[in-house]
């Protein structure tokens, strides 16, 4: 079937977190002979651009670049506020006088929905995490709602959908579940999946092309094991992590341990690198996680969807934000051990990773998940459902 040619526009934030887990979907839909804008800021131009949309930009003023985020959960929330208050006349200068067909959009780009109800255009949501489910509001929004500055928020919220050309002008309404949604997740990794709301959310799994990853690494002829150990790409200032996972894992017979330690730790700091350890600041994560027979993580959603796509045992050591509940979650699905920051410990490590490799039943659901995450439909199946709102 040939579909017209349409314009699509994705708007989204500069965190690398939000970005990649769409991109994939993106190219796709470049592939297929639609025009693509996406809307963020130039610190992602790069990624974008590669994917083959053309950048709008779109200023952010989230502190993505120095991860600078505060702890209170409403001081977060007013900031993603504050960023599509000052975000949205950006995108009104870009697209009143070219809109798009039909819009695109991260859970944290509010401006995004704000602009397509202004000029009546479909919308669906882009959700890299978890979605809400059915009790959601009593479980988790309450709780927020009666937080110290929450009412402040409310009625700054409020005010500003009163003023911005909205159609849904009821808060609670505007940032909740919307009509439309793909989580960019598997459905294994979802809370209380039995409870969301299959008529408005799609679950496709983790969105890449399984046949190209984002580079190649060719797995040494005498590893007889392969680990990989990678706490993302924002909290990765962990010098005393690194140095207990080389006191775990180096010149550990029969093992090749592949260690990313990021932007912000110098190798220096680590000592000496044992023989069967190689150091970098970033890896092709997919491609050695296809290789590899285990995988020391932060939990990120990322990190547990490319995990769990390649079959691999887990060990979780969470950092911040959703990584808490990913890494408990992991456990409850049988693949993972969790370790917190400040249990980590060599022996804590190795008798982990131990325990993992050697439990038959680990082994059974990891494969299992694997199938059933490559079963989602992933980017293809994205890309349809994107598509068929433009009939």
């Amino acid at each position: 079937m040939t579909r017209r040619r349409a314009h699509i526009a994705m708007v989204g934030i500069p965190a690398v977190s939000h970005v990649l887990p769409s991109l994939e979907v993106i190219r796709e839909l470049v592939a297929r002979g639609h025009r693509v804008t996406y809307a963020n800021d130039s610190a992602v131009a790069d990624r974008i651009t590669a994917a083959g949309a053309e950048l709008v930009p779109c200023t952010s003023t989230l502190p993505v670049a120095d991860n600078n985020w505060p702890d209170d959960p409403v001081a977060v929330m007013d900031l993603f506020l504050g960023n599509a208050v000052q975000a949205l006349p950006q995108l009104r200068a870009a697209y009143d006088h070219d809109p798009a067909d039909l819009y695109l959009y991260d859970i944290g780009a509010y401006a995004a929905r704000a602009l397509a109800e202004a000029q009546g255009r479909p919308l669906m949501q882009l959700s890299p995490t978890y979605v809400a489910w059915d009790g959601y509001d009593q479980d988790v929004a309450a709780h927020l709602w009666r937080l110290p500055g929450a009412d402040a928020y409310r009625t700054r919220f409020a005010r500003w959908l009163a003023e911005c050309g909205a159609s849904t002008t009821d808060v609670d309404a505007f940032s909740g579940r919307p009509a439309r949604t793909l989580a960019l997740i598997t459905r294994a990794m979802q809370p209380h999946a039995d409870r969301v709301d299959t008529g408005t959310v799609t679950f496709v799994g983790p969105c890449f092309d399984a046949s190209e990853s984002e580079g190649s690494w060719t797995r040494p002829a005498d590893a007889e094991n392969v680990l990989l150990v990678s706490l993302g790409s924002a909290f990765t200032r962990r010098p005393e992590f690194y140095r207990q996972c080389l006191a775990a894992f180096g010149d550990r017979p029969g093992w090749h341990v592949v260690l990313q330690i990021g932007k912000y730790t110098d190798p220096r700091e680590l000592g000496t690198i044992p023989s069967n350890v190689e150091v970098h600041s970033w890896v092709p994560q997919r491609a050695i996680l296809e290789r590899a027979d285990a995988f020391v993580t932060h939990a990120g959603m990322g990190g547990c969807g490319e995990g769990l796509m390649a079959g691999v045992p887990m060990i979780a050591v969470p950092q911040a934000a959703d990584q808490f509940t990913n890494a408990d979650r992991l456990v409850e699905l049988g693949v993972a051990r969790r370790i917190d920051t400040e249990d980590v410990a060599a022996e804590t490590l190795r008798n982990a990773l131990d325990e993992l490799v050697a439990d038959a039943e680990v082994a059974r659901r990891s494969a299992q998940l694997r199938a059933d995450a490559r079963a989602e439909g992933g980017t293809m199946r994205a890309a349809d459902l994107i598509e068929n709102l433009l009939d």
